[in-house]
């Protein structure tokens, strides 16, 4: 059906790919044979994509999200596409800016300078004062880009369709990436998509244990003036961080300075990754600002991640699992966060994973590039035909974009030393969540519940046993002797978990006891154990069974 559609862009896509000697994709286009295709090398793949125009630029810049798809040469290639296109004249949109505002221009902006300030692919950003002297940040969407964008998606759905029916297809999930692709790229064209995101980024980041909120700025977005199209949000005035010049402030030295931001830095992207679940996903060096006042920004929340609390987990316990090297653990996570029905040879991830930590095994940890671990173990999971749910990659793509632009910003930095406090408190939450007392009790309640229902359910076990090898008609030698054994068993181990939980209760009411009335009932319930605790003593000794 594309085929037919779209003639002179198509005739345009395959000048270009037959410029750039990409003769698969031109036979394709063209209707010509379509042998089993191979990926141009990455520098070919990113001329192509330039110069296939913006759309084709945002779809690189998607795919250099997916490392879990790509290997990494190709993800350092795409990662340096810029939208760098021309502006739209000021004539266009003033005319686009007047057609979304519920009140004439003259009477919501006082002041408007012309020149675009910054321009993309999609929209482009002007400098603006509200009548009532507030400085905003106006971001127009392009005339006529969702008619481009539209007639382009049709042809990248149509290439995709063609190129799914081959292995080479199957195995770099062409179908799935063009549909993510496009249902990205139209929600792109919703700016009231990215006012929520940078709202509820902006919520999350408001309260934190490791960092001061106050440091850490996102632009507050103006709702009585945004629309799908029109996106009005505070001016924020400040150069790209690696562009900031430090001088000694207050006693502070520039190299103090670079620090306290670093720290900050990672304190936040760690929040937004193991604790919120929802996180910027582009930090590049000109998404992250030093304003004037001190204080740090993150801008263009267009593009967020998110993580459920279960796959949280696993990436805080495969961090761990890196630092230890340890290639069984990363093994079964990997597995964890599959979403392949697929069957895996576990002995072989676990050799690639070995094979691939021990290079690391000599070195020192602050030598170690963590997010180059994470795209090679995403390698290994890609080689082994294990799928990642997509989310990884933009996971793997942030945390890479952190520690490279940290690492350019502070070539001091440690990454051990700023992560080692961040994952003990973790795995502390993991343990105890935020409320240890309420977790405490839960832990007594699902203990006293396992007493009670433990010999009961072995009882039902072994009488279910029983009766299907009598139905069977086959004779168990010993059954009887075994079955009273591990009823003895499992009334010793409930005894010990009743007395495991009545002293917990017991230091539990202790600890919160404001009335003598507490204070006693704490004291009954460590007699009640201790007796207990004797009677269970004595029993296991009368009985010659110690060991």
């Amino acid at each position: 059906m594309f085929l037919t559609q779209n003639t002179s862009r198509q005739r345009e896509i395959a000048e270009i790919l037959f410029r750039n000697g990409w003769d698969y994709m031109r036979r394709l286009l063209t209707g010509g044979k379509t042998d089993e295709p191979q990926l141009p090398t990455p520098a070919v793949l990113r001329k192509i994509l330039v110069d296939l125009g913006p759309v084709y630029v945002k779809f690189g810049q998607l795919m250099s999200t997916r490392p879990d798809l790509l290997p990494a040469s190709y993800i350092d290639e795409l990662s340096t596409l810029q939208d760098d296109v021309p502006p739209v004249p000021w004539a266009e949109i003033e005319v686009a800016i007047r057609q979304q505002l519920k009140k004439p221009l003259e009477e919501t902006f006082s002041k408007i300078n012309f020149q675009a300030v910054a321009a993309g692919s999609i929209g482009q950003i002007h400098r603006a004062t509200l009548t009532d002297g507030r400085e905003v940040a106006i971001k127009v969407q392009r005339p006529g880009i969702d008619a481009i964008v539209a007639q382009d998606i049709s042809l990248i759905q149509g290439v995709a369709d063609l190129v799914a029916r081959s292995e080479f297809g199957q195995n770099y999930e062409i179908k799935s990436l063009a549909n993510e692709f496009t249902s990205a790229l139209e929600a792109e064209l919703d700016f009231t998509r990215e006012a929520h995101f940078a709202e509820q980024l902006r919520r999350n980041l408001s309260a934190s244990k490791w960092f001061d909120p106050q440091q850490l700025v996102i632009a507050e977005i103006f709702w009585d003036f945004t629309t799908e199209k029109l996106l009005v949000m505070e001016w924020l005035d400040g150069v790209p961080l690696l562009s900031a010049n430090f001088a000694e402030n207050n006693g502070v030295s520039p190299e103090t300075k670079r620090q306290e931001i670093t720290t900050l830095l990672f304190r936040a992207f760690f929040q937004q990754l193991y604790i919120d679940g929802f996180f910027h996903a582009d930090p590049h060096p000109g998404n992250i600002f030093y304003l004037k006042d001190g204080r740090v920004a993150l801008l263009d929340c267009g593009m967020v991640g998110k993580l459920d609390p279960r796959t949280q987990q696993i990436l805080v316990e495969m961090l761990l699992a890196i630092v230890d090297i340890d290639a069984q653990r990363c093994s079964q996570l990997t597995l964890q966060l599959s979403d392949s029905a697929q069957p895996v040879i576990l002995s072989r991830l676990e050799n690639d994973y070995d094979r691939m930590l021990r290079k690391y095994y000599n070195l020192d940890l602050s030598q170690i590039n963590f997010s180059q671990i994470i795209y090679e173990l995403l390698q290994v999971a890609r080689n082994n035909k294990i799928r990642l749910p997509s989310n990884m990659g933009l996971y793997a793509k942030t945390l890479a974009n952190l520690e490279g632009l940290a690492r350019q910003f502070n070539p001091e930095i440690n990454f051990l030393d700023e992560v080692k406090p961040l994952l003990t408190d973790l795995f502390r939450r993991q343990l105890l969540g935020d409320r240890p007392v309420e977790s405490l009790l839960r832990t007594a309640l699902d203990l006293k519940s396992l007493s009670l229902q433990s010999p009961r359910q072995i009882e039902l076990l072994l009488d279910r046993v029983t009766s299907e090898t009598l139905q069977w008609n086959l004779s168990i030698r010993g059954l009887d002797s075994i079955r009273r054994t591990l009823d003895d068993s499992a009334n010793r181990l409930s005894f010990s978990v009743l007395v495991g939980s009545l002293i917990m209760g017991a230091a539990i009411i202790s600890s919160k006891a404001q009335t003598a009335q507490l204070s006693w009932l704490s004291s009954v319930l460590f007699a009640v154990a201790s007796l207990l605790g004797l009677w269970l003593i004595f029993s296991i000794l009368r009985s010659g069974r110690l060991r």
